[in-house]
């Protein structure tokens, strides 16, 4: 695991931490939790079920034949 020291500061009524160039993340956004005294910063990723389908090679076989049945009447209760 790759360890390095980083800085705290304040921006505003926030405290912030300055990330280095090696542990930077992908995106904009980061889920935070808390973890005891562990602070775990985890990227959220827009998009990730359309980049899932994008990445899926398609189908070979076609759908199976449905017989097309007209609708069951049923009697009211």
């Amino acid at each position: 695991m790759t360890e390095r020291h980083a800085a705290l500061f304040r921006n505003g009524r926030n405290q912030a931490v300055r990330i280095p160039r090696e542990f930077e993340m992908e995106g904009t956004e980061v889920l935070m939790r808390k973890d005891g005294d562990r602070l775990i910063l985890m990227p959220i990723r827009k998009n990730r079920l359309l980049d899932l389908l994008a990445s899926w090679e398609p189908l070979d076989e076609g759908l199976p034949e449905v017989e097309d049945l007209p609708p069951q009447t049923r009697d009211a209760l």
